[in-house]
């Protein structure tokens, strides 16, 4: 299980880290029914402002999961709200890390806000944003 309200601590963090692959923006496409050129087809992407394929904003976006789901505050968490604000784009054969920091924690309904810092190799940030987050129930943990 993950952590409870109880055992979360302000200032705690975590990250997850992954590098973004052609695989990666061609199944995003698929499942997300986003064949924006911009993201899949290399000619046309060479016309825009990027001069290269983009990921889809989401799929980076999404990296954030793993470190909510898995980490912080881990398994049995929900999350109930998500605020992004994308400032860079991240392009194919970027390593994307998506770190998240315990900064509030609601005692009326339980709830956690954590911030989000996603940056590239060269520690760039490429998306900032918070996540509201309800975390697991712990038993024999008091609530």
């Amino acid at each position: 299980m993950g952590k409870s309200y109880e055992e979360l601590v302000i200032g705690e963090k975590a990250s997850f880290s992954k590098t973004i692959t052609e695989t990666d923006i061609v199944l995003y496409a698929g499942l997300s029914g986003d064949f924006n050129p911009v993201h899949i087809n290399s000619e046309y992407a060479k016309t825009t402002q990027f001069g290269e394929r983009i990921a889809h904003g989401p799929l980076t976006l999404g990296l954030i999961a793993p470190v909510i789901g898995m980490q912080l505050p881990g398994l049995g968490s929900v999350l109930l709200d998500i605020n992004a604000r994308f400032l860079r784009p991240v392009k194919i054969g970027d390593t994307i890390t998506a770190e998240a920091e315990v900064i509030e924690k609601l005692e009326k309904n339980k709830f956690v806000r954590l911030s989000m810092r996603f940056y590239n190799q060269d520690g760039i940030e490429v998306i900032t944003g918070s996540v509201l987050v309800l975390p697991p129930v712990v038993p024999g943990v008091a609530s």
